[in-house]
C-alpha cells in the first residue's frame, strides 16, 4: 500500500478525517438498512456453533507490536540494542536502544513459523489501537503524517506520558521513534504487514483471525496532542464522562462513547476493511482494551442500539463467510462479569443465546485469572458458544526474587514457567473451557530483563486436558490491591485475607483430577508477612482432616525463570497432601489461623509434583 503523504499537514488530515468519517455514517446507515432487509428475508446464515470450532483449540492472540517488540530475536543478524548517544542532550540514554535495520517481513514468517512448530492451530493478529496501526485506506494510520526522525511527530505523548519527569523526555523520544521506525521501514518497502501475517499464517497452515481493540485508550495522558489517538478521541463530546470513580484515574476511563454515532461509525468502519480487505477468516472484538462503551449505568434502549449494531457486524463477517465458502468466527475478549458488561451497554448473554456471538474469550486485565467460573458461564451462555480459557501474561502480583542478585519483580511471567501454564490451562479446561487463548505471552522476551523469555515449547498440547494430566503444576489465586486490578470489571480477588483469633477462610480453586497410580502429590504453601506471628495453622484440602505440619521454606514453588525465591517482605508455609485428594473442576482449600495474632494470607500457590523431587531442585 502507498505509504502517507508527507505533504499533509496537520490541519489538512483532521480535515480529511472527518470528511471521510461523515460520509462513513451515511453509508453505515444504508448498510444497515440493507442488513436488516436481508435478516428479513431469512437470508442472514445460521450460526456456526461451537461444533466448526473444533479445530480452533490453541490461540495465540498478538498485539500490533508482537512482531516488532523483539526484532533482536526475531530479525537477529540485522538489529541488537545499545547503549546510544542522545542527538539533543548530547548524553548517554539511561537504557539501552535498538539499533540496525531495515526491519523485514522475514521477522514476520519466523514469529508465526515459531507459533506453528509449537502446536497452534490460530493466530489472532491484533490491528488497532485508538489508530489503524497497518496502513488503513479507511481510518488513519498511526504514522500517517510521520516523516522519518521528526521527533516533534512523537513529542506530545512523551509529554503527556512523562509530565512528572521532564528531562527524561528526549531519551523516551529515542526509545519510541526507533521503534516506530519498525513500521516505517515496512512502509517504506510497500508491505502492509497486516497482509504479511495471513500470509505467513497461510504459508504454515495457521488458521488467521483478526483481533479489534474497541476502545484502547494508551494515549489517554495527552488526548489532544498523542499521535496514538484517532481523531475522534481526541474530541471531548466523543468521550465517556462517567465511567471512572474513586481511586480511577478518569482519563483511563474517558474511552470513546458508542452513544454518538460518529464512533459507531468509525468502528465499524475499520471492522469492515479487515473483514472484507484481508484474508482472515475470524474476528475478535476486544473489549478488554478497554472495557469502555456507553456511559453507565446504560438504559435499556442503549443496550439494544448496542446488541443491533453487534448484529450488523455479525451480518458482516456472515457476508464475508458466504463469499469465502468457510464459517467466519465472530467472538468477543471480554471480563467475565457479564452483568457489569450490560452496564455499559454490552448484553452479551443475549447476543451468545440468540447465535450472534460463536465465541467469547473471559480474562483479567493484566494477570491471569485462576477462578474464572467458565462451568458458571457455560450456564448463562447456553451450549451453542464455545468459551475459551484465557492465559494472560501476569500470574498474580506476588513478589519474587533471585537471591543470588539483585533481580526482583512484582509480578511472575507465566510463559516463563511451564508449571504455571499447565496448572492454569488444565484449571479451566477441567471447568470446560473449549480451548486457550494466549494473551501478552511474548512480554517476557525482553533483552533488558536477565533471563527472562517465554517458553514457546510449552504451547505444545497446552489445551489437551489428557496430556495435562500427571505433568508439573503450580497453580495460584489472584492477588486484589494492585496496579493491574482493573475494577469493577476483574474478578474480585480471593487474596489478601487476614485471620484473626481461629479464624478460618475457605478458597475455591479449579484444578484437573491427576492420576493416582504414580508418586505424585500436592503441597500448598501459604505465603504469609515475614513479620507475622506463626504458631497453630492449619489447612484442610477438600474437607480432610486439618494438618498442622508445615515446612518453613521461601523457596517458590516452581522457578519462573530466574526468579526462585518469595521477596524478603514475605514468608511460606508448606502443608502436603495425597494426590486422591484432587477434584476435577472446584477444590476447596480451607486456612484455620489457631493462634492469639492475626494472620495475613497474602498469596496461596498450590503444587502438583512429584515426591520423589527435592524442593531444591524444583526449577521446572
Amino acid at each position: 500500500m502507498a505509504k502517507p503523504s508527507k505533504g499533509n499537514t496537520r490541519r489538512d488530515f483532521l480535515r480529511t478525517c472527518s470528511v471521510s468519517i461523515g460520509a462513513g455514517l451515511s453509508d453505515l446507515e444504508q448498510q444497515m438498512d440493507k442488513l436488516r432487509t436481508l435478516a428479513g428475508n431469512g437470508l442472514v446464515l445460521p450460526p456456526i456453533g461451537r461444533s466448526a470450532l473444533v479445530g480452533h483449540r490453541n490461540l495465540f492472540n498478538g498485539d500490533t507490536g508482537v512482531f516488532f517488540y523483539n526484532p533482536e530475536r526475531w530479525q537477529p543478524e540485522d538489529f541488537a540494542w545499545r547503549l546510544a548517544t542522545n542527538p539533543v542532550t548530547g548524553e548517554r540514554n539511561p537504557s539501552p536502544t535498538l539499533e540496525g535495520g531495515p526491519f523485514s517481513p522475514k521477522a514476520i514468517h519466523r514469529f508465526v513459523g515459531t507459533l506453528a512448530d509449537n502446536g497452534v492451530d490460530t493466530f489472532i493478529i491484533n490491528a488497532n489501537g485508538s489508530r489503524a496501526w497497518y496502513p488503513s485506506k479507511t481510518i488513519p494510520h498511526i504514522l500517517q503524517g510521520y516523516q522519518r526522525g521528526d521527533r516533534d511527530f512523537f513529542r506530545g505523548h512523551a509529554l503527556g506520558v512523562l509530565k512528572d519527569n521532564p528531562k527524561g523526555i528526549d531519551a523516551y523520544i529515542d526509545h519510541l521513534m526507533a521503534f516506530m521506525n519498525l513500521y516505517q521501514d515496512l512502509l517504506d518497502a510497500g508491505v502492509d504487514w497486516l497482509a504479511e501475517t495471513a500470509q505467513a499464517c497461510r504459508k504454515r497452515r495457521l488458521s488467521p483471525w483478526v483481533s479489534i481493540r474497541m476502545n484502547d485508550v494508551h494515549g489517554s495522558s495527552n488526548f489532544e496532542g498523542s499521535f496514538f489517538n484517532t481523531p475522534l478521541l481526541k474530541r471531548a463530546d466523543m468521550r465517556l464522562k462517567r465511567s471512572h470513580y474513586g481511586s480511577h484515574r478518569a482519563s483511563n476511563r474517558a474511552g470513546l462513547n458508542y452513544e454518538q454515532p460518529e464512533v459507531r461509525s468509525l468502528m465499524f468502519e475499520q471492522i469492515r476493511e479487515v473483514v472484507e480487505a484481508y484474508d482472515f477468516e475470524g474476528l475478535e472484538l476486544d473489549w478488554w482494551r478497554q472495557p469502555l462503551c456507553c456511559e453507565p449505568t446504560a438504559s435499556s434502549q442503549t443496550v439494544a442500539m448496542m446488541s443491533d449494531w453487534l448484529r450488523q457486524v455479525r451480518a458482516l463477517t456472515q457476508r464475508r463467510a458466504a463469499q469465502n465458502g468457510r464459517p467466519y468466527p465472530l467472538g468477543l475478549r471480554i471480563p467475565g462479569r457479564l452483568g457489569m458488561l450490560k452496564t455499559i451497554g454490552l448484553d452479551v448473554v443475549s447476543l451468545c443465546r440468540e447465535g450472534t456471538l460463536d465465541f467469547i474469550c473471559p480474562s483479567g486485565f493484566v494477570c491471569t485469572t485462576w477462578d474464572m467460573a467458565h462451568d458458571q458461564l457455560r450456564a448463562q451462555l447456553g451450549e451453542q458458544v464455545a468459551i475459551y480459557g484465557v492465559i494472560d501474561a501476569g500470574a498474580n502480583m506476588l513478589p519474587t526474587r533471585n537471591p543470588t542478585t539483585t533481580f526482583a519483580q512484582p509480578m511472575r511471567y507465566m510463559p516463563t514457567s511451564r508449571p504455571l501454564m499447565y496448572a492454569n490451562a488444565a484449571g479451566k479446561l477441567g471447568l470446560g473451557a473449549h480451548g486457550i487463548e494466549w494473551y501478552n505471552f511474548y512480554n517476557p522476551d525482553q533483552a533488558r530483563l536477565p533471563g527472562i523469555q517465554s517458553e514457546y515449547g510449552a504451547l505444545q498440547g497446552i489445551a489437551d486436558l489428557v496430556k495435562l494430566r500427571g505433568q508439573p503444576k503450580q497453580y495460584s489465586l489472584g492477588i486484589g490491591g494492585r496496579m493491574y486490578n482493573l475494577t469493577p470489571f476483574d474478578l474480585p480477588a480471593q487474596l489478601p485475607v487476614c485471620l484473626g483469633f481461629n479464624d478460618q477462610h475457605a478458597f475455591r480453586l479449579p484444578m484437573c483430577a491427576e492420576p493416582t497410580d504414580g508418586d505424585l502429590e500436592v503441597c500448598v504453601q501459604l505465603v504469609l508477612r515475614a513479620s507475622d506471628e506463626v504458631t497453630i495453622l492449619s489447612v484442610s484440602f477438600n474437607e480432610c482432616w486439618p494438618v498442622l505440619q508445615s515446612e518453613r521454606e521461601d523457596k517458590l514453588l516452581f522457578a519462573a525463570g530466574p526468579l526462585t525465591h518469595l521477596s524478603k517482605e514475605h514468608s511460606g508455609y508448606w502443608f502436603r497432601f495425597p494426590i486422591t485428594l484432587v477434584r476435577e473442576g472446584w477444590n476447596e482449600i480451607v486456612v484455620e489461623n489457631g493462634g492469639q495474632a492475626s494472620l495475613t494470607v497474602v498469596s496461596l500457590e498450590v503444587a502438583v509434583w512429584s515426591k520423589k523431587v527435592s524442593a531444591g531442585n524444583r526449577s521446572e
